[in-house]
């Protein structure tokens, strides 16, 4: 996380004090960085350039307007998996044309709506769909692009939520059934198959699967090729993993090393769908401690973000380091294992306000002590944190800012409680 670093045992994002930031926003507070941000989608275009890649940035990873216009401006694609992720882009000046469509359940409205934008992919994930599509593409008039989304059965051995390519997924078809689905596109008049697809997973940090599936995924060009279906597009997905610990990830270039060398002799011009990895380190939120408290031996830290605003570590036990924006004198700004422990800390469990047992960021975490009113920050952030929020016992989601340098600007204001009950004020009317 380069671009949030201390200075003076204080906390900066790029040139800015968080202090100052939460001050002038208020907390809980998103906060990401547009160096971090561009920086990683340009590694991307960089580390595969050989295939002369498309980044479709995965919008469900973060899909705030202000980050998708930044990846649009410096050449990013998306990857969508519903009509409102494609509104999303459209509105933010993304192209339709340099997207694909994911997505189990896509509708017929939804379909229609992304032929007649114009999107470069639908990335189809059953026989069912393959019907649908079909239909809709046939009563509009047109032929639809579409990669089939392939299963190689490769365990990318990461968390069981956030695998997607093993045989017994619910997404994609394995390799024989997609076999059979290409015959039957060859006399569907509504397609078009230009591309394969495959994603295997999120947050997978070593190599060996991408080298498998990418092993698969060229054999299967050749034969969707032999059926006659003109194969221009290798859609290998996302899934590259980021540092939450540290030092569990491995540089883009790694992936790269053993995917381009098999790819390249098919001739397919690579797309991508990469979300966590460039969005995931490019973000913090920002809390302030509310109460302390012990029950027997536990100690907890009461602070303003909730499971509502950060659900990963409550849905799949995901890890964030949580350290104070000023550090005490004696603590080290950034401790080399933030689970070890610390000289100056002790365990302690760090929740917020949400009426839940499971309502919690850390457990069992060394931090030093804190008092009310002093600032946390929650690291790696960026990716599957503002984007899950929810209104759970009628909390505000957060704001959310950008930063450039020395300048931050406001890019999702707080929501109010009169946001929250605008919807159901017409249960109130006689």
């Amino acid at each position: 996380m380069d671009h949030f670093h201390y200075r003076d045992r204080e906390l900066y994002c790029e040139d800015l004090p968080a202090r100052d930031l939460a001050e002038r926003f208020g907390t809980p507070l998103y906060v990401y960085s547009t160096a971090a941000l561009v920086g990683r989608l340009k590694e991307l275009q960089t580390a595969f350039a050989e295939l002369d890649p498309l980044v479709c940035y995965s919008v469900k990873a973060n899909s705030n307007l202000g980050i998708l216009k930044l990846m649009a401006e410096h050449g990013s694609g998306f990857d969508v998996v519903s009509g409102g992720e494609l509104h999303r882009v459209t509105t933010a000046g993304g192209e339709a044309a340099k997207s694909v469509f994911a997505g189990v359940g896509k509708t017929d409205e939804e379909i229609r709506d992304a032929l007649r934008a114009g999107v470069l992919l639908f990335n189809v994930e059953s026989e069912a769909e393959l019907d649908a599509i079909d239909a809709v593409a046939r009563a509009e008039g047109v032929k639809a692009p579409i990669a089939l989304r392939v299963n190689p059965d490769v365990d990318p051995k990461t968390h069981r939520y956030i695998s997607t390519g093993k045989k017994e997924s619910k997404f994609g078809m394995d390799i024989d059934r997609a076999l059979r689905a290409a015959d039957r596109v060859r006399s569907m008049e509504g397609l078009a198959m230009t591309g394969l697809h495959m994603h295997i997973g999120s947050q997978i940090t070593s190599t060996e699967p991408y080298a498998r599936a990418s092993a698969k995924a060229a054999e299967l060009i050749g034969q969707l090729r032999d059926m006659g279906h003109e194969i221009r597009w290798c859609n290998m997905g996302g899934g590259f993993g980021i540092d939450y610990r540290g030092g569990e990830s491995k540089p883009l270039a790694a992936f790269a090393e053993v995917m381009v060398p098999v790819l390249k002799p098919t001739g397919c011009r690579l797309a991508m769908e990469p979300g966590r990895s460039i969005a995931g380190n490019a973000g913090i939120l920002l809390s302030r401690v509310i109460y302390t408290k012990q029950s027997g031996d536990k100690r907890f830290v009461i602070q303003d973000a909730a499971m509502n605003d950060l659900i990963r570590p409550a849905l799949y036990e995901g890890f964030h380091r949580i350290w104070p924006v000023q550090v005490p004198e004696g603590l080290p700004t950034w401790p080399e294992s933030f689970e070890a422990a610390i000289p100056g800390t002790e365990p302690r469990d760090i929740v917020g306000p949400v009426c839940e047992s499971g309502d919690f960021l850390a457990q069992d975490r060394p931090l030093p002590p804190v008092d009310r009113g002093d600032l946390l920050a929650v690291f790696s952030a960026g990716a599957y944190g503002m984007v899950m929020a929810s209104n759970y016992n009628t909390r505000p989601r957060a704001a959310e800012i950008l930063v450039s340098g020395s300048d931050a600007r406001l890019v999702r204001r707080r929501e109010t409680l009169d946001d929250l009950i605008g919807p159901e004020m017409v249960a109130l009317e006689a």
